[in-house]
This record gives structure tokens, C-alpha cells and sequence, in this order.
């Protein structure tokens, strides 16, 4: 990226909110929190948020990570199952096993579980809309037997989807999609079946929502934006894509500055930085650090939604 002292400093508009959201600190607080309540190790179902400089961050202090409970011995430690959730027969066979689990899954994430079972109970067959094999989606499709949900990933799949009775369904969502795409998923799903009935409150989290307007608010006026945060994160991931769509030129997703290729970004005056909800403020500092290095920087920090939502930890942390 062509930077230098002679030119006049890089503006850049910092997005917010931005980072942590409150279903991801809860997480990391029921880590930390069990930590020092019963001491290493402390084993954790899938990695607990996406993102590999938090979960980097609490191995160093004695989480143990494991994809499958097997993975798992009988020695009493605490188990902790990720803010994505899990299905069903997770914390079933947790309790055959008698394991200390502990449930940091987000509240917004079990608000949707709940919806479902109700829906089920309700007799409706329901829609999913949502990414395949994301750990959300496979916790939420896990809540009900199989066959009680089916998953629409895009309008094709909208299109195609044939229900046993057009009059008797129900939809949710995933908490961390485009919210673009999914208002027009639901549309097409609405213009098709009438009587399909939505949530309350819609599923995709304030976080998620919050953030993806900052990125449109900026997008537009930047000539690239930098999007810290996982690959393997949802919301990260469509961060990048509104920004795209938003009329940014480049938008590139990094877990953190050493990652970037500062020369693709060409000559640029105005570079808008976001955070995914799973990505800690660290980061951000490392790529304005990063930045500096190369030339004068100017940072704005734009104005954007206050978010004061807190969730309380797990009824076995914050009792002890």
C-alpha cells in the first residue's frame, strides 16, 4: 500500500460498534471463569468462539479444546459447549457420562432453540435459513428429531423447497447471517406459502445487525476495508460481503495484521476498519499499529448504535 510521509496521513474511519458482542464475552468469561473456579484443564466442545487468537489466548491458560466428547476422560473436569450451540444428544450423552457440562451456548442462539421445539410441539414443519455445516446451524437442526427441519441456504433454495403441507409451516434463522439476503429469502418464502409463520423477534442478533450497518454506513466512503476476524466466522464473513455490496472496491477479511497484503491495497486515502462480534479489540490496535508503521495514519472512531446488552454466565459460574 503506498503510504508515505509526504502525502497527507491515511484516514482511517474505525466502524462501532465493532468486536465483542455480549453472547461472545459471556463465553469467554465461562472459560475463564471455570478456570478459576476449578482449575486446569478445562475441556470445551468445539472451539468456544471463532476465532483463533481468543482460543489461542485460553489453551495458554489450561483449556483443553475437542470436537467430540469422546475426546473427553473421566476425571471430573469441566466440559464447556461453545456460543454456537449443540444439538440435542450432546448434552444427553454428557449426562449419561455424568460430565460437569457447563452450557455457554448464546442466549440469542437457545432463543432460537426454543422457537423451533415450539414450533414442533405446535405440529408445523420448519425452515432453517442458514449456511450448511455451521456449527449454529447443526445445533439448531439437532434440537428436533431428523427430518423436522429443513435448511434453505438461498433463494434457489427457497425455490425448491416443497413442504407436506404449505399451510402448517414455520421459519427461523441463523443469528449471524446477511441481513439483506435473508429478508429476501423470507420474502420469496412468504410469496411462495402465505401462512408460514416467522419469529416475534427476528433471529439475526443485534450484533450482527449493528455491525453490518456500521459497514454500510462507511463502506461507501472508503476506498478498501479491512474486516478482522476468522474465516471460519459467519459473521465476519458477511461483514466482508456488505461492504462489497455497499460500494467498497476491496474488502478483505484477516484474522490479524500479519496477515494482510498491504500492496494489494494499491494507493488509498480513506481505508475503513470492522471487527467481527468474535474478534477482540486487540486486533484492530495490531492493524492501526501496523499502519503507522508504514506512514502517518489519521483515526475517526464514526458514531454508531451504543450497545449495552449483557447476559449473565452459566447458573454454575455466577453462583460461585
Amino acid at each position: 500500500m503506498a503510504v508515505s510521509p509526504e502525502k497527507p496521513p491515511l484516514k482511517v474511519l474505525l466502524c462501532s460498534p465493532r468486536g465483542f458482542c455480549a453472547g461472545v464475552v459471556r463465553a469467554i468469561e465461562s472459560v475463564e471463569r471455570a478456570l478459576a473456579i476449578y482449575g486446569a484443564p478445562v475441556y470445551v466442545r468445539h472451539e468456544i468462539v471463532h476465532n483463533r487468537y481468543v482460543v489461542d489466548e485460553l489453551r495458554a491458560k489450561g483449556a483443553i479444546f475437542v470436537e467430540e466428547l469422546d475426546e473427553i476422560p473421566d476425571n471430573g473436569a469441566p466440559v464447556i459447549f461453545s456460543a454456537h450451540g449443540v444439538p440435542r444428544a450432546v448434552p444427553e450423552a454428557a449426562a449419561q457420562r455424568n460430565l460437569f457440562a457447563l452450557d455457554a451456548t448464546c442466549p440469542l442462539v437457545t432463543k432460537v432453540h426454543r422457537e423451533a421445539d415450539i414450533h414442533h410441539r405446535r405440529g408445523r414443519e420448519i425452515v432453517l435459513i442458514g449456511h450448511a455445516g455451521h456449527p449454529e446451524v447443526i445445533g439448531t437442526m439437532g434440537q428436533l428429531p431428523a427430518g423436522s427441519i429443513t435448511l434453505v441456504e438461498d433463494m434457489e433454495g427457497a425455490d425448491r423447497f416443497t413442504p407436506r403441507d404449505a399451510g402448517n409451516l414455520a421459519y427461523v434463522t441463523q443469528t449471524t447471517l446477511s441481513v439483506e439476503d435473508t429478508a429476501a429469502i423470507v420474502a420469496r418464502l412468504k410469496q411462495r406459502f402465505p401462512a408460514i409463520v416467522g419469529p416475534h423477534k427476528e433471529d439475526i442478533c443485534y450484533a450482527t445487525t449493528n455491525r453490518q450497518e456500521a459497514v454500510k454506513r462507511v463502506a461507501p466512503d472508503v476506498d478498501a476495508m479491512i474486516v478482522v476476524g476468522s474465516p471460519n466466522s459467519s459473521n465476519s464473513q458477511r461483514l466482508k460481503e456488505v461492504a462489497e455490496r455497499a460500494g467498497c472496491p476491496h474488502a478483505v477479511l484477516v484474522q490479524r495484521a500479519a496477515d494482510i497484503d498491504w500492496k494489494a491495497f494499491g494507493s488509498i486515502a480513506r481505508l475503513g476498519i470492522t471487527a467481527g462480534a468474535s474478534a477482540p479489540e486487540v486486533l484492530v490496535d495490531d492493524v492501526i499499529e501496523a499502519l503507522r508503521r508504514i506512514g502517518p495514519v489519521a483515526v475517526s472512531v464514526l458514531p454508531g448504535r451504543e450497545e449495552n446488552i449483557e447476559f449473565r454466565l452459566p447458573a454454575e459460574l455466577a453462583a460461585s
